[in-house]
């Protein structure tokens, strides 16, 4: 028998109790938690997060169910003596949180056990949103519409929810949704005619407490479907900034709310057509550069019968060229007899750069790349004719083009 009473058993909206202390410890990481004799903060387990709030003039941050022993409250603050008497009290909106989340599970995942036979293999109350990983093998939009519809039909019914504690050999006749993780004595939480499930959580004490459920999202994972999910003020808050959200964005269109995914479609679309417009027209003017570049050099003498013309060698850094201009450029400048181009450019906060030469020069592109890429502390790659590469480190372009130039002129 645990060592703590859980008066959150029997009444879920119990936000304040008094209690004794039965044991104060000091944890592996030098937190104090202090043991009860009765409690109604609910600790971390089934998938629900634990309650907070305050312990006499202490703030509990953390409740750890330690079974046998009981329930374990983290505290910050002044410390109790064993045998003292506190007044302990919840944090009311996080309860009522955890409360909504919790039973919006409990009708969503019996909605789809009653619709598609789909029972709920796990569940997680997230900060943001909740998720259950469900056996539904062929998940479509509208089978999930339809479990959410019944869902909150059920909620807006405002059901009565019932607390009932059984015996195991009680339970073996019951039409449980789901198989208990315990055994011995079991608390079943019952929705008439609509659910039965043993759970150890906290609960609304009828349904339309829930409020509301909706679906953010579902994918295939791990064999099952997860649903993400939330319930009550979560579908309220997060209402506001979606329609925040398309409001604003159908005000940048001056069109209504619902006119504004055709707007976006439409931009996206433009936007598409821009942008290959824009790179045709980057590799004419890098060609134009390209000439420019080459008529303000000059160049280095080679002997020997593999190269017996001028060598035109260029680096160079650019300020926010993204890695395609940067191409564009190198690929005109090769265009040219005897041309190795060393590019760089400082595009944001990422250094990139382009190595290439002409069909006619000597030189290794990508073992050059590497050595470069090792200096701005990124990576990159190709062939021995061009590289590209990139890297965080934007300060060392100057030193990483330096290393690739030592390195060409020792080859």
């Amino acid at each position: 028998m645990s060592a703590t009473e859980r008066l959150y058993y029997h009444d879920s909206r119990l936000l304040e109790f008094d209690a004794r202390v039965v044991d104060v410890s000091e944890r592996d990481d030098g937190a104090i938690a202090v043991t009860l004799d009765r409690t109604a903060f609910y600790p971390t387990g089934g998938g629900q997060p634990n309650d907070t709030g305050t312990l006499g003039e202490a703030r509990v941050i953390d409740c750890i169910d330690a079974e046998a022993a009981g329930v374990l409250h983290v505290i910050q603050g002044p410390v109790p003596q064993v045998g003292d008497q506190v007044h302990g009290a919840i944090d009311s909106l996080r309860r009522l949180d955890h409360k909504q989340q919790h039973t919006g599970q409990h009708i969503l995942s019996a909605a789809l056990v009653k619709l598609f036979d789909a029972p709920t293999r796990s569940f997680r109350v997230l900060a943001q949103v909740c998720e259950i990983d469900v056996e539904l093998d062929d998940p479509t939009e509208e089978k999930i519409e339809q479990a959410v519809d019944l869902a909150n039909l059920t909620i807006w019914q405002n059901l009565p929810i019932a607390i009932r504690e059984v015996t195991a050999e009680e339970a073996s006749s019951m039409p449980l949704r789901k198989e208990p993780a315990r055994e011995g004595e079991l608390r079943l939480i019952e929705i008439p005619d609509f659910d039965l499930t043993p759970c150890g959580g906290t609960h609304a004490s009828a349904t339309g407490e829930v409020g509301i459920i909706a679906v953010r999202g579902w994918e295939r994972a791990k064999g099952l479907t997860r649903i993400q999910f939330m319930a009550g003020v979560r579908v309220q808050n997060d209402y506001r900034k979606a329609n925040r959200t398309a409001t604003e964005t159908a005000a940048l269109f001056s069109a209504g709310r619902e006119d504004s995914p055709a707007h976006v479609a439409k931009l996206i679309e433009d936007n598409k057509k821009f942008t290959r417009r824009v790179r045709e027209l980057d590799e004419i003017a890098c060609g134009v550069e390209a000439e420019e570049m080459l008529r303000g050099i000059g160049s280095t003498l080679r002997d020997g019968p593999d190269q017996p013309s001028a060598l035109r060698f260029i680096s160079r850094i650019f300020e926010d060229r993204d890695s395609d201009s940067l191409k564009h450029l190198a690929l005109a400048l090769i265009a040219h007899p005897q041309v190795i181009a060393l590019l760089a450019s400082r595009d944001g906060d990422t250094a990139r750069l382009v190595f290439a030469r002409s069909p006619d020069a000597s030189g290794d592109m990508n073992a050059l790349m590497r050595k470069a890429c090792e200096t701005i502390e990124g990576r990159g790659g190709g062939k021995p004719e061009m590289a590209h590469g990139g890297g965080k480190k934007v300060e060392a372009l100057n030193e990483a083009l330096a290393i690739a130039a030592r390195s060409l002129s020792q080859a």
